[in-house]
Protein backbone atom coordinates (compact mmCIF):
# COMPACT_ATOMS: atom_id res chain seq x y z
CA UNK A 1 0.00 0.00 0.00
CA UNK A 2 2.58 2.49 1.05
CA UNK A 3 4.90 1.30 -2.20
CA UNK A 4 1.61 1.90 -4.46
CA UNK A 5 0.84 5.80 -2.46
CA UNK A 6 4.17 6.35 -3.20
CA UNK A 7 4.60 5.47 -6.62
CA UNK A 8 1.17 7.64 -7.36
CA UNK A 9 2.84 10.57 -5.67
CA UNK A 10 6.17 10.80 -7.78
CA UNK A 11 3.79 10.02 -10.81
CA UNK A 12 1.71 13.22 -9.97
CA UNK A 13 5.00 15.57 -8.92
CA UNK A 14 6.27 14.52 -12.67
CA UNK A 15 3.00 14.94 -14.47
CA UNK A 16 2.44 18.32 -13.02
CA UNK A 17 6.43 19.18 -13.84
CA UNK A 18 5.67 18.50 -17.30
CA UNK A 19 2.81 20.88 -17.38
CA UNK A 20 5.11 23.68 -15.96
CA UNK A 21 7.87 23.20 -18.29
CA UNK A 22 4.96 22.96 -20.97
CA UNK A 23 3.80 26.13 -20.07
CA UNK A 24 6.68 28.12 -19.69
CA UNK A 25 8.78 27.01 -22.90
CA UNK A 26 5.82 26.68 -25.30
CA UNK A 27 5.66 29.35 -27.78
CA UNK A 28 3.51 32.09 -26.65
CA UNK A 29 -0.78 32.23 -27.89
CA UNK A 30 0.02 34.71 -29.84
CA UNK A 31 3.14 33.09 -31.91
CA UNK A 32 1.26 30.15 -32.10
CA UNK A 33 -1.70 31.96 -33.48
CA UNK A 34 -0.26 34.08 -36.13
CA UNK A 35 2.93 34.86 -37.77
CA UNK A 36 3.22 38.88 -37.40
CA UNK A 37 3.98 40.71 -40.38
CA UNK A 38 7.83 41.63 -40.18
CA UNK A 39 7.60 43.72 -44.05
CA UNK A 40 4.66 45.91 -42.64
CA UNK A 41 6.46 46.48 -39.37
CA UNK A 42 9.24 47.98 -41.33
CA UNK A 43 6.87 50.17 -43.42
CA UNK A 44 5.89 52.07 -39.90
CA UNK A 45 2.11 51.58 -40.49
CA UNK A 46 1.28 48.47 -39.00
CA UNK A 47 -1.70 49.46 -36.72
CA UNK A 48 -0.44 46.86 -34.16
CA UNK A 49 2.64 46.41 -33.22
CA UNK A 50 4.25 43.60 -31.07
CA UNK A 51 5.85 44.01 -27.95
CA UNK A 52 9.79 43.95 -27.18
CA UNK A 53 9.82 40.65 -25.44
CA UNK A 54 7.53 39.26 -28.05
CA UNK A 55 10.39 40.57 -30.74
CA UNK A 56 13.27 39.38 -29.14
CA UNK A 57 11.09 35.84 -28.40
CA UNK A 58 10.49 35.49 -31.94
CA UNK A 59 14.19 36.65 -33.37
CA UNK A 60 15.38 33.92 -30.89
CA UNK A 61 13.34 31.74 -32.03
CA UNK A 62 14.58 32.23 -35.75
CA UNK A 63 17.93 32.32 -34.77
CA UNK A 64 18.24 28.94 -33.18
CA UNK A 65 15.66 27.28 -36.01
CA UNK A 66 18.34 28.72 -38.64
CA UNK A 67 15.70 30.75 -40.28
CA UNK A 68 18.08 33.18 -41.63
CA UNK A 69 15.55 35.67 -43.94
CA UNK A 70 12.59 35.77 -41.01
CA UNK A 71 15.54 36.55 -38.47
CA UNK A 72 17.09 39.02 -40.74
CA UNK A 73 13.76 40.47 -40.93
CA UNK A 74 13.26 40.88 -36.80
CA UNK A 75 16.86 42.10 -36.02
CA UNK A 76 15.61 45.13 -38.56
CA UNK A 77 13.01 46.15 -36.75
CA UNK A 78 14.62 45.39 -33.41
CA UNK A 79 17.16 47.73 -34.17
CA UNK A 80 14.12 50.60 -35.42
CA UNK A 81 13.35 50.06 -31.83
CA UNK A 82 16.59 50.08 -30.07
CA UNK A 83 16.88 46.83 -28.60
CA UNK A 84 19.19 44.06 -28.22
CA UNK A 85 19.10 40.56 -27.79
CA UNK A 86 21.97 37.98 -25.91
CA UNK A 87 25.13 37.40 -27.47
CA UNK A 88 24.26 34.27 -27.12
CA UNK A 89 21.44 34.28 -30.10
CA UNK A 90 23.47 36.79 -31.71
CA UNK A 91 26.58 33.86 -31.99
CA UNK A 92 23.75 31.56 -33.20
CA UNK A 93 22.36 33.92 -35.81
CA UNK A 94 26.20 34.29 -37.33
CA UNK A 95 26.63 30.43 -37.02
CA UNK A 96 23.23 30.57 -39.38
CA UNK A 97 25.22 33.00 -42.05
CA UNK A 98 28.22 31.09 -41.89
CA UNK A 99 26.36 27.66 -42.81
CA UNK A 100 24.60 29.89 -45.52
CA UNK A 101 27.51 31.59 -47.15
CA UNK A 102 25.50 35.06 -46.56
CA UNK A 103 28.11 37.18 -46.36
CA UNK A 104 26.30 40.25 -47.16
CA UNK A 105 23.71 39.57 -43.47
CA UNK A 106 26.75 38.63 -41.70
CA UNK A 107 27.79 42.02 -42.52
CA UNK A 108 24.61 43.67 -41.23
CA UNK A 109 24.73 41.44 -37.94
CA UNK A 110 28.10 43.10 -37.49
CA UNK A 111 26.42 46.88 -38.22
CA UNK A 112 23.51 46.00 -35.96
CA UNK A 113 25.59 44.92 -33.30
CA UNK A 114 27.55 47.84 -32.91
CA UNK A 115 25.41 50.20 -33.71
CA UNK A 116 23.69 53.29 -31.32
CA UNK A 117 26.27 52.90 -28.78
CA UNK A 118 25.91 49.49 -27.81
CA UNK A 119 28.61 47.55 -26.29
CA UNK A 120 28.40 44.04 -26.85
CA UNK A 121 30.72 41.95 -24.49
CA UNK A 122 34.06 40.08 -25.85
CA UNK A 123 32.95 36.89 -26.48
CA UNK A 124 30.42 38.40 -29.30
CA UNK A 125 33.24 40.33 -31.07
CA UNK A 126 35.27 37.32 -30.56
CA UNK A 127 32.54 35.50 -32.65
CA UNK A 128 32.56 38.28 -35.63
CA UNK A 129 36.33 38.34 -36.01
CA UNK A 130 35.87 33.99 -36.59
CA UNK A 131 32.51 34.75 -38.70
CA UNK A 132 35.03 37.25 -40.89
CA UNK A 133 37.86 35.08 -40.47
CA UNK A 134 35.62 31.81 -41.92
CA UNK A 135 34.70 34.30 -44.90
CA UNK A 136 38.12 34.51 -45.84
CA UNK A 137 38.19 38.50 -45.64
CA UNK A 138 41.31 39.29 -43.14
CA UNK A 139 40.98 43.05 -43.38
CA UNK A 140 37.51 43.03 -42.13
CA UNK A 141 38.66 40.82 -39.10
CA UNK A 142 41.65 43.50 -38.57
CA UNK A 143 39.66 46.15 -38.15
CA UNK A 144 36.78 44.43 -36.11
CA UNK A 145 40.19 43.25 -34.30
CA UNK A 146 41.62 46.52 -34.09
CA UNK A 147 38.50 48.40 -32.68
CA UNK A 148 37.93 46.52 -30.04
CA UNK A 149 38.20 48.06 -26.19
CA UNK A 150 39.45 44.94 -24.76
CA UNK A 151 41.15 41.54 -26.56
CA UNK A 152 41.38 38.28 -24.55
CA UNK A 153 43.88 34.93 -25.91
CA UNK A 154 40.87 34.12 -27.82
CA UNK A 155 40.92 37.45 -30.06
CA UNK A 156 44.78 37.16 -30.38
CA UNK A 157 44.43 33.18 -31.12
CA UNK A 158 41.79 33.30 -33.70
CA UNK A 159 44.41 36.42 -35.57
CA UNK A 160 47.63 34.12 -34.96
CA UNK A 161 45.75 31.36 -36.53
CA UNK A 162 43.88 33.16 -39.55
CA UNK A 163 47.44 34.80 -40.86
CA UNK A 164 48.82 31.25 -40.52
CA UNK A 165 46.34 29.21 -42.34
CA UNK A 166 46.76 32.07 -45.21
CA UNK A 167 50.50 31.16 -44.88
CA UNK A 168 50.70 34.68 -43.70
CA UNK A 169 53.63 33.87 -41.70
CA UNK A 170 55.67 36.89 -40.60
CA UNK A 171 51.87 38.56 -39.39
CA UNK A 172 51.49 35.27 -37.24
CA UNK A 173 54.65 35.85 -35.55
CA UNK A 174 53.92 39.58 -35.41
CA UNK A 175 50.84 38.83 -33.33
CA UNK A 176 52.58 36.41 -30.86
CA UNK A 177 54.82 39.12 -30.13
CA UNK A 178 52.39 41.89 -29.86
CA UNK A 179 50.27 39.17 -27.83
CA UNK A 180 52.98 38.91 -24.90
CA UNK A 181 53.51 42.56 -24.56
CA UNK A 182 50.00 43.02 -23.86
CA UNK A 183 51.03 40.62 -20.63
CA UNK A 184 48.30 38.15 -22.30
CA UNK A 185 49.88 34.45 -21.58
CA UNK A 186 49.15 31.72 -24.83
CA UNK A 187 47.56 28.52 -24.81
CA UNK A 188 47.92 25.64 -26.14
CA UNK A 189 46.19 26.55 -29.27
CA UNK A 190 48.05 29.55 -30.28
CA UNK A 191 51.19 27.67 -29.76
CA UNK A 192 49.51 25.12 -32.07
CA UNK A 193 48.73 27.72 -34.65
CA UNK A 194 52.26 30.04 -34.59
CA UNK A 195 54.35 26.71 -34.82
CA UNK A 196 52.25 26.12 -38.43
CA UNK A 197 54.01 29.70 -39.19
CA UNK A 198 57.28 28.90 -38.51
CA UNK A 199 59.89 27.79 -41.36
CA UNK A 200 63.12 28.83 -39.59
CA UNK A 201 64.79 26.21 -37.29
CA UNK A 202 65.97 28.77 -34.95
CA UNK A 203 62.33 30.63 -34.39
CA UNK A 204 61.01 26.74 -33.69
CA UNK A 205 63.91 25.94 -30.74
CA UNK A 206 62.77 29.37 -29.52
CA UNK A 207 58.74 28.63 -29.01
CA UNK A 208 59.70 25.28 -27.66
CA UNK A 209 62.13 26.96 -24.57
CA UNK A 210 58.85 29.56 -24.71
CA UNK A 211 56.38 26.45 -24.54
CA UNK A 212 58.39 24.62 -22.46
CA UNK A 213 58.77 27.87 -19.76
CA UNK A 214 55.17 28.10 -19.68
CA UNK A 215 54.36 24.68 -18.69
CA UNK A 216 52.47 23.47 -21.82
CA UNK A 217 55.27 20.90 -23.77
CA UNK A 218 52.67 18.05 -22.10
CA UNK A 219 49.68 19.65 -24.28
CA UNK A 220 48.55 17.24 -26.64
CA UNK A 221 47.73 19.91 -29.52
CA UNK A 222 51.23 21.51 -28.81
CA UNK A 223 53.49 18.31 -28.52
CA UNK A 224 51.44 17.07 -31.92
CA UNK A 225 52.51 20.57 -33.36
CA UNK A 226 56.09 20.36 -32.42
CA UNK A 227 56.70 16.73 -33.48
CA UNK A 228 54.68 17.89 -37.08
CA UNK A 229 56.67 21.41 -37.89
CA UNK A 230 60.29 19.17 -36.72
CA UNK A 231 59.36 16.69 -39.21
CA UNK A 232 58.29 18.84 -41.86
CA UNK A 233 61.77 20.54 -41.91
CA UNK A 234 63.60 17.43 -41.65
CA UNK A 235 64.40 17.57 -38.11
CA UNK A 236 63.24 13.74 -37.21
CA UNK A 237 65.69 13.25 -34.14
CA UNK A 238 63.97 16.84 -32.26
CA UNK A 239 60.53 15.30 -33.30
CA UNK A 240 61.59 11.81 -31.59
CA UNK A 241 63.38 13.56 -28.84
CA UNK A 242 59.43 15.67 -28.18
CA UNK A 243 57.58 12.11 -28.56
CA UNK A 244 59.93 10.54 -25.86
CA UNK A 245 60.15 13.63 -23.44
CA UNK A 246 57.15 11.75 -21.92
CA UNK A 247 54.42 8.73 -22.11
CA UNK A 248 51.60 9.73 -24.43
CA UNK A 249 48.15 8.70 -24.47
CA UNK A 250 46.90 10.26 -26.70
CA UNK A 251 46.85 8.56 -30.24
CA UNK A 252 47.08 11.81 -31.91
CA UNK A 253 50.65 12.20 -30.95
CA UNK A 254 51.17 8.82 -32.11
CA UNK A 255 49.73 9.05 -35.46
CA UNK A 256 52.13 12.84 -35.70
CA UNK A 257 55.42 10.86 -35.63
CA UNK A 258 54.47 7.90 -37.46
CA UNK A 259 53.37 10.33 -40.45
CA UNK A 260 56.89 12.35 -39.47
CA UNK A 261 59.31 9.78 -40.51
CA UNK A 262 56.49 8.61 -43.54
CA UNK A 263 56.77 11.76 -44.85
CA UNK A 264 60.38 11.78 -44.72
CA UNK A 265 60.62 8.51 -46.55
CA UNK A 266 61.75 6.79 -43.39
CA UNK A 267 59.23 4.28 -43.63
CA UNK A 268 61.07 1.39 -41.50
CA UNK A 269 61.14 3.56 -38.73
CA UNK A 270 57.29 4.24 -39.22
CA UNK A 271 56.33 1.05 -39.36
CA UNK A 272 58.47 0.45 -36.26
CA UNK A 273 56.73 3.07 -34.24
CA UNK A 274 53.26 1.60 -35.62
CA UNK A 275 54.66 -1.89 -34.34
CA UNK A 276 55.29 -0.02 -30.63
CA UNK A 277 51.69 1.91 -30.94
CA UNK A 278 49.89 -1.52 -31.38
CA UNK A 279 51.96 -3.21 -28.44
CA UNK A 280 51.14 0.15 -26.35
CA UNK A 281 47.21 -0.67 -26.75
CA UNK A 282 46.47 2.01 -29.35
CA UNK A 283 44.15 1.25 -31.92
CA UNK A 284 44.94 2.61 -35.15
CA UNK A 285 42.73 4.94 -37.03
CA UNK A 286 41.96 6.56 -40.41
CA UNK A 287 45.28 9.32 -39.86
CA UNK A 288 47.87 6.16 -38.53
CA UNK A 289 46.80 3.49 -41.74
CA UNK A 290 47.21 6.32 -44.06
CA UNK A 291 50.97 6.61 -42.66
CA UNK A 292 51.46 2.90 -42.03
CA UNK A 293 50.72 3.35 -46.15
CA UNK A 294 52.71 5.94 -47.44
CA UNK A 295 55.40 3.83 -45.43
CA UNK A 296 54.35 0.94 -47.12
CA UNK A 297 54.43 2.50 -50.61
CA UNK A 298 57.94 4.23 -49.89
CA UNK A 299 59.64 0.66 -48.60
CA UNK A 300 57.44 -1.27 -51.95
CA UNK A 301 56.20 -3.68 -49.57
CA UNK A 302 53.01 -5.10 -51.12
CA UNK A 303 52.44 -8.06 -48.42
CA UNK A 304 52.58 -5.54 -45.31
CA UNK A 305 50.17 -3.09 -47.54
CA UNK A 306 47.25 -5.77 -48.23
CA UNK A 307 47.62 -6.35 -44.58
CA UNK A 308 47.26 -3.05 -44.02
CA UNK A 309 43.93 -3.22 -46.01
CA UNK A 310 42.87 -5.51 -44.09
CA UNK A 311 42.66 -3.08 -41.14
CA UNK A 312 41.16 -0.38 -43.33
CA UNK A 313 37.92 -2.31 -44.10
CA UNK A 314 37.17 -2.57 -40.60
CA UNK A 315 36.30 1.39 -41.39
CA UNK A 316 33.95 3.72 -43.30
CA UNK A 317 37.48 4.63 -44.82
CA UNK A 318 37.35 8.59 -46.32
CA UNK A 319 38.57 9.64 -50.22
CA UNK A 320 42.34 10.68 -48.68
CA UNK A 321 42.37 6.50 -47.19
CA UNK A 322 41.37 5.19 -50.57
CA UNK A 323 44.00 7.49 -52.71
CA UNK A 324 46.84 6.11 -50.18
CA UNK A 325 45.36 2.67 -50.75
CA UNK A 326 45.28 3.31 -54.36
CA UNK A 327 48.69 4.80 -54.73
CA UNK A 328 50.29 1.76 -52.72
CA UNK A 329 49.14 -0.49 -55.06
CA UNK A 330 50.20 1.29 -58.01
CA UNK A 331 53.76 1.91 -56.73
CA UNK A 332 54.53 -1.81 -55.20
CA UNK A 333 53.28 -2.66 -59.10
CA UNK A 334 49.85 -4.45 -58.27
CA UNK A 335 47.68 -2.65 -61.26
CA UNK A 336 44.56 -5.46 -60.40
CA UNK A 337 44.72 -4.37 -57.06
CA UNK A 338 44.93 -0.87 -57.74
CA UNK A 339 42.08 -1.26 -60.30
CA UNK A 340 39.94 -3.16 -57.82
CA UNK A 341 40.30 -0.10 -55.48
CA UNK A 342 39.79 2.34 -57.98
CA UNK A 343 36.82 0.77 -59.34
CA UNK A 344 35.17 0.66 -56.01
CA UNK A 345 35.69 3.60 -55.09
CA UNK A 346 32.26 5.30 -54.25
CA UNK A 347 34.13 8.79 -54.65
CA UNK A 348 36.66 9.75 -56.88
CA UNK A 349 38.62 12.87 -57.37
CA UNK A 350 41.34 14.40 -59.34
CA UNK A 351 44.46 12.57 -57.01
CA UNK A 352 42.51 9.38 -57.85
CA UNK A 353 42.25 9.91 -61.40
CA UNK A 354 45.66 11.01 -61.76
CA UNK A 355 47.13 8.48 -59.61
CA UNK A 356 45.72 5.37 -61.50
CA UNK A 357 46.76 7.19 -64.51
CA UNK A 358 50.25 7.80 -63.50
CA UNK A 359 50.47 4.01 -62.14
CA UNK A 360 49.58 2.82 -65.09
CA UNK A 361 51.63 4.29 -67.23
CA UNK A 362 54.74 3.41 -64.84
CA UNK A 363 53.80 -0.06 -65.27
CA UNK A 364 54.20 0.10 -68.92
CA UNK A 365 50.26 0.11 -69.34
CA UNK A 366 50.92 3.18 -71.58
CA UNK A 367 47.46 2.70 -73.49
CA UNK A 368 45.49 2.03 -71.16
CA UNK A 369 46.41 4.88 -68.96
CA UNK A 370 45.44 7.37 -72.10
CA UNK A 371 42.33 4.97 -72.71
CA UNK A 372 41.65 6.13 -68.95
CA UNK A 373 42.45 9.82 -68.92
CA UNK A 374 40.10 10.07 -71.89
CA UNK A 375 36.83 8.63 -69.72
CA UNK A 376 38.40 10.84 -67.23
CA UNK A 377 37.69 13.64 -69.62
CA UNK A 378 34.31 12.67 -70.39
CA UNK A 379 32.74 11.84 -66.58
CA UNK A 380 35.43 12.37 -64.11
CA UNK A 381 36.61 15.84 -62.69
CA UNK A 382 38.85 18.45 -64.06
CA UNK A 383 42.09 17.25 -65.42
CA UNK A 384 45.08 19.35 -63.10
CA UNK A 385 48.92 18.88 -64.01
CA UNK A 386 49.83 15.66 -61.93
CA UNK A 387 47.31 14.36 -64.28
CA UNK A 388 48.90 16.20 -67.44
CA UNK A 389 52.14 14.80 -66.09
CA UNK A 390 51.14 11.15 -66.06
CA UNK A 391 49.57 11.59 -69.82
CA UNK A 392 53.02 12.75 -70.62
CA UNK A 393 55.53 10.00 -68.90
CA UNK A 394 52.86 7.00 -70.81
CA UNK A 395 53.29 8.72 -74.38
CA UNK A 396 57.08 8.63 -73.53
CA UNK A 397 57.00 5.31 -72.37
CA UNK A 398 54.97 4.15 -75.20
CA UNK A 399 57.15 6.23 -78.02
CA UNK A 400 54.03 8.54 -78.88
CA UNK A 401 55.49 11.87 -79.88
CA UNK A 402 53.06 13.28 -81.59
CA UNK A 403 50.06 12.61 -78.92
CA UNK A 404 52.81 13.54 -76.31
CA UNK A 405 53.52 17.20 -78.36
CA UNK A 406 49.34 17.78 -78.33
CA UNK A 407 48.89 17.14 -74.83
CA UNK A 408 51.78 19.35 -74.26
CA UNK A 409 51.48 22.01 -76.14
CA UNK A 410 47.76 22.47 -75.58
CA UNK A 411 47.34 22.04 -71.59
CA UNK A 412 47.00 25.64 -71.28
CA UNK A 413 44.02 25.73 -74.46
CA UNK A 414 42.28 22.99 -73.15
CA UNK A 415 43.19 22.62 -69.57
CA UNK A 416 44.62 26.40 -68.37
CA UNK A 417 46.96 24.68 -67.05
CA UNK A 418 50.74 26.39 -67.42
CA UNK A 419 53.79 23.56 -68.33
CA UNK A 420 56.07 23.28 -65.10
CA UNK A 421 59.65 22.07 -65.38
CA UNK A 422 58.32 18.49 -64.84
CA UNK A 423 56.18 18.76 -67.68
CA UNK A 424 59.06 20.15 -69.56
CA UNK A 425 61.28 17.24 -68.43
CA UNK A 426 58.87 14.88 -69.06
CA UNK A 427 58.70 16.38 -73.37
CA UNK A 428 62.11 15.90 -73.37
CA UNK A 429 62.68 12.69 -72.38
CA UNK A 430 60.23 11.90 -74.64
CA UNK A 431 61.71 13.37 -77.43
CA UNK A 432 65.17 12.32 -76.50
CA UNK A 433 64.01 8.19 -76.20
CA UNK A 434 62.72 8.96 -80.22
CA UNK A 435 66.09 10.35 -80.86
CA UNK A 436 65.17 13.87 -81.47
CA UNK A 437 67.89 15.62 -79.55
CA UNK A 438 67.97 18.97 -81.72
CA UNK A 439 64.21 19.23 -81.04
CA UNK A 440 64.48 18.83 -77.73
CA UNK A 441 67.92 21.19 -76.92
CA UNK A 442 65.53 23.77 -78.27
CA UNK A 443 62.54 23.20 -76.49
CA UNK A 444 65.34 23.63 -73.11
CA UNK A 445 66.11 27.29 -74.45
CA UNK A 446 62.51 28.03 -75.00
CA UNK A 447 61.13 27.41 -71.23
CA UNK A 448 59.63 30.23 -70.06
CA UNK A 449 61.34 28.72 -65.98
CA UNK A 450 64.71 28.19 -66.19
CA UNK A 451 65.28 24.61 -66.10
CA UNK A 452 66.86 22.33 -63.96
CA UNK A 453 68.96 19.47 -63.18
CA UNK A 454 66.12 17.13 -63.71
CA UNK A 455 65.54 18.20 -67.20
CA UNK A 456 69.62 18.45 -67.91
CA UNK A 457 69.71 15.05 -66.66
CA UNK A 458 66.73 13.85 -69.33
CA UNK A 459 68.88 15.26 -72.14
CA UNK A 460 71.84 13.43 -70.59
CA UNK A 461 70.13 10.14 -70.43
CA UNK A 462 69.01 10.07 -74.39
CA UNK A 463 72.32 11.26 -75.67
CA UNK A 464 73.98 8.44 -73.74
CA UNK A 465 71.61 6.24 -75.64
CA UNK A 466 71.82 7.77 -79.03
CA UNK A 467 76.21 7.94 -78.35
CA UNK A 468 76.03 11.66 -78.74
CA UNK A 469 78.93 12.63 -77.00
CA UNK A 470 79.47 16.34 -77.78
CA UNK A 471 75.39 17.17 -76.50
CA UNK A 472 75.88 14.74 -73.65
CA UNK A 473 79.22 16.88 -72.55
CA UNK A 474 77.12 20.24 -72.74
CA UNK A 475 74.46 18.94 -70.73
CA UNK A 476 76.51 17.45 -68.40
CA UNK A 477 78.29 20.90 -67.55
CA UNK A 478 74.99 22.42 -67.03
CA UNK A 479 74.01 19.54 -64.38
CA UNK A 480 77.48 20.04 -62.64
CA UNK A 481 76.79 24.04 -62.44
CA UNK A 482 73.77 23.71 -60.83
CA UNK A 483 74.45 20.19 -58.52
CA UNK A 484 78.41 20.16 -58.36
CA UNK A 485 78.18 17.01 -56.07
CA UNK A 486 76.06 15.11 -58.34
CA UNK A 487 78.12 11.57 -58.23
CA UNK A 488 75.19 10.46 -61.25
CA UNK A 489 76.48 13.22 -63.51
CA UNK A 490 80.13 12.08 -63.07
CA UNK A 491 79.28 8.28 -64.03
CA UNK A 492 77.15 9.02 -66.59
CA UNK A 493 79.80 11.22 -68.57
CA UNK A 494 82.60 8.92 -67.24
CA UNK A 495 80.60 5.78 -69.27
CA UNK A 496 79.43 7.95 -72.48
CA UNK A 497 83.38 8.67 -72.87
CA UNK A 498 84.31 5.31 -72.10
CA UNK A 499 81.93 3.76 -75.40
CA UNK A 500 83.32 6.46 -77.40
CA UNK A 501 87.23 4.50 -76.20
CA UNK A 502 87.69 8.08 -74.89
CA UNK A 503 89.90 6.65 -72.29
CA UNK A 504 91.53 10.02 -71.29
CA UNK A 505 88.40 11.87 -71.07
CA UNK A 506 87.44 8.72 -68.63
CA UNK A 507 90.33 9.07 -66.19
CA UNK A 508 90.04 13.51 -66.30
CA UNK A 509 86.17 12.50 -65.01
CA UNK A 510 87.35 9.77 -62.60
CA UNK A 511 90.05 12.65 -61.20
CA UNK A 512 87.98 14.89 -60.74
CA UNK A 513 85.51 12.87 -58.86
CA UNK A 514 88.70 12.10 -56.25
CA UNK A 515 89.54 15.42 -55.99
CA UNK A 516 86.04 16.87 -54.93
CA UNK A 517 85.59 14.12 -52.86
CA UNK A 518 82.33 12.48 -54.90
CA UNK A 519 81.83 8.96 -54.54
CA UNK A 520 78.73 7.06 -55.63
CA UNK A 521 76.98 4.51 -53.87
CA UNK A 522 76.68 1.42 -54.37
CA UNK A 523 73.70 0.38 -56.65
CA UNK A 524 70.69 -1.99 -54.02
CA UNK A 525 67.44 -3.26 -54.96
CA UNK A 526 65.39 -5.55 -52.91
CA UNK A 527 62.56 -7.73 -53.27
CA UNK A 528 59.99 -8.81 -50.78
CA UNK A 529 59.51 -12.83 -51.21
CA UNK A 530 56.73 -14.62 -48.38
CA UNK A 531 56.74 -11.38 -46.11
CA UNK A 532 61.14 -11.21 -46.03
CA UNK A 533 62.62 -8.48 -47.10
CA UNK A 534 66.00 -9.60 -49.24
CA UNK A 535 68.10 -6.58 -50.36
CA UNK A 536 71.05 -6.79 -52.78
CA UNK A 537 73.71 -4.27 -52.97
CA UNK A 538 76.62 -4.25 -55.71
CA UNK A 539 79.37 -6.88 -55.51
CA UNK A 540 77.78 -7.75 -52.35
CA UNK A 541 77.88 -11.93 -52.25
CA UNK A 542 76.59 -12.17 -48.38
CA UNK A 543 73.30 -13.60 -48.93
CA UNK A 544 72.44 -17.00 -47.79
CA UNK A 545 71.22 -18.01 -50.93
CA UNK A 546 73.09 -16.36 -53.27
CA UNK A 547 74.75 -19.44 -54.93
CA UNK A 548 71.18 -21.10 -55.81
CA UNK A 549 70.34 -17.44 -56.99
CA UNK A 550 73.55 -17.22 -59.52
CA UNK A 551 72.45 -20.62 -60.65
CA UNK A 552 69.13 -19.98 -61.34
CA UNK A 553 69.73 -16.50 -63.20
CA UNK A 554 72.30 -18.41 -65.21
CA UNK A 555 69.82 -20.85 -66.58
CA UNK A 556 67.30 -18.20 -67.48
CA UNK A 557 70.40 -16.31 -69.66
CA UNK A 558 70.86 -19.66 -71.26
CA UNK A 559 67.21 -20.16 -72.06
CA UNK A 560 66.71 -16.65 -73.12
CA UNK A 561 70.11 -17.17 -75.76
CA UNK A 562 68.61 -20.35 -76.82
CA UNK A 563 65.47 -18.24 -77.90
CA UNK A 564 67.35 -15.79 -79.66
CA UNK A 565 68.26 -12.97 -77.10
CA UNK A 566 71.21 -11.25 -77.98
CA UNK A 567 73.50 -9.40 -74.92
CA UNK A 568 74.25 -5.41 -75.75
CA UNK A 569 78.04 -5.45 -74.46
CA UNK A 570 78.07 -1.61 -75.51
CA UNK A 571 77.52 -0.52 -71.89
CA UNK A 572 80.51 -3.00 -70.72
CA UNK A 573 83.12 -0.11 -70.40
CA UNK A 574 86.47 -1.37 -69.74
CA UNK A 575 89.12 -0.84 -71.34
Amino acid sequence: MFCSYRKAEAYNVSFTMRAILKRRYAAPPSLSRRRFSWSALASRNEPESPSSSFLIEEFTRCCYQRELPTAMRAMDAMQRRGIWANSITYSELIKCCLAGGAVEQGKLVHKHILSNGYQPKTFLINVLISMYVRFGLLEEARKVFDLMPERDVVSWTTMIAAYSNAKLDNMAREFLILMLREGLRPNMFTYSSVLRACVELWIIRQLHCSIIKVGLESDVFVRSALIDIYARLGELQNALGVFNEMATGDLVVWNSIIGGFAQNSIGDEALNLFRKMKMAGFVANQSTLTSVLRACTGLVLLELGRQVHVHILKFDHDLIVNNALLDMYCKCGSLEDANTVFTRMKEKDVISWSTMITGLAQSGFSQDALELFKFMKVSGPRPNDITILGVLFACSHAGLVEDGWYYFRSMKQLFGIDPTREHYGCIIDLLGRAGKLDEAVNLIHEMKCEPDAVTWRALLGACRVHRNVDLAVYAAKQILKLDPADPGTYIMLSNIYANAQRWADVAEVRRSMKAIGVRKEPGCSWIEVSKQIHAFTMRDNSHPQMDAIIRHLSELIQRLKEEGYIPDTNFVLQD
